[in-house]
């Protein structure tokens, strides 16, 4: 019996399996920096500014007017994780959080019962290219977490564990976001994640594979659901060829082999919460009035405030990564030679 028990086409948003909503894949090869400004130094001509998710010329500038990326918006109820591979993000938050973070690092933010907060995505590089590439996973919450207070952390490349299989050239790296492989863990996820209780199972590894390369994915507890999400060349799993693809896994062990070029691939695992799960916009509950009340509340300021004199804020043009708590502690990554 096939280990793949159902495989789905992927289109712009990768369809999610409980208690996972979805799944963004974001790659944009920005042009040259303006200068200063952090702006694109190309036309925004032909661009739907502020509803630009067209790809023109390798990128979007997304809802963005001057810096592309996502001003202010409120989230109430789940959790997004965001691990950005290449270029940097620009947080800020309605908690008083702030950070710009990349290049491997992971921002992993509870709404619970609600904040605010902006995502923007400044061109440094006045030569170019610029280029971006991440992830952003939405994780559900379990009902009783939903009302839990917001949480934000960073958690930065050079802490985040990566499992090496292989010698240069020829190896497998799985890069642990959550869950185990080999012994070696992720680093703890947020107090009221499902990601937080062990028996969850829940896991979320980037797989990179160098042309050629075979490795296993090791067997999970048959409570979980396991999806491979393929994005970056072609793979073969259990014999079955997948192109941008995803694919449901059974519990045992798949051995996966990348193509000539190479393949590159998301894992999102985990057991169900099995709540109904009703959700509108930027708003999960697991009932419609949790929506209703959840936009009455919003509206009247009962969370997310925003504060900031602008929607869209970018940190300044030579300032590095780091990451500002909402009481003030700010931190930085650590890193060596």
């Amino acid at each position: 019996m096939s280990a793949i028990r159902q495989v789905v086409p992927l289109g712009a948003q990768w369809p999610g399996v409980d208690p996972f909503l979805f799944a963004v894949h974001h790659r944009d090869e920005f042009p040259a920096a303006d200068g200063q400004t952090m702006r694109p130094a190309a036309s925004l001509e032909g661009r739907s500014i502020g509803q630009d998710f067209s790809g023109k010329d390798g990128w979007s500038m997304y809802h963005g007017a001057d810096v592309p990326g996502f001003p202010q918006h409120p989230h109430r109820g789940f959790e997004t994780v965001t691990v950005v591979l290449d270029g940097v993000v620009d947080h800020a938050d309605s908690l008083g959080a702030a950070a710009r973070f990349g290049h491997g690092d992971t921002q992993w933010l509870t709404a619970g019962a609600g904040i605010s907060h902006s995502e923007m995505f400044p061109l440094l590089d006045p030569h170019g290219p610029n280029t971006m590439e991440l992830f952003q996973i939405w994780l559900n919450l379990a009902p009783e977490d939903k009302s839990a207070e917001p949480h934000f952390d960073m958690f930065w490349s050079e802490d985040t564990p990566v499992v090496v299989r292989g010698e240069e050239g020829s190896a497998a790296r799985i890069r642990l976001i959550a869950g185990e492989v080999d012994g070696i863990r992720a680093l703890d996820p947020p107090p009221h994640s499902w990601a937080a209780r062990p028996e969850n199972h829940l896991a979320i590894w980037i797989v990179t594979l160098d042309p050629g390369v075979s490795t296993a994915l090791p067997a999970f507890d048959a409570s979980a659901t396991r999806v491979l999400y393929n994005y970056g060349g072609a793979l073969t799993a259990d014999g079955q060829l997948l192109g941008y693809d995803a694919a449901v896994l059974a519990p045992e062990s798949v051995t996966v082999t990348a193509g000539e070029a190479g393949a590159a691939f998301l894992v999102l695992q985990a057991r169900p919460i099995g709540a109904p799960v009703v959700q509108q916009g930027p708003f999960v509950g697991n009932t419609r009035q949790d929506i209703v009340t959840a936009m009455e509340e919003y509206r009247a300021g009962v969370f997310g405030t925003w504060e900031l004199p602008q929607n869209d804020p970018v940190h300044g043009y030579g300032e590095t990564r780091f990451a500002r708590y909402p009481d003030g502690t700010e931190r930085r990554p650590v890193t060596t030679g």
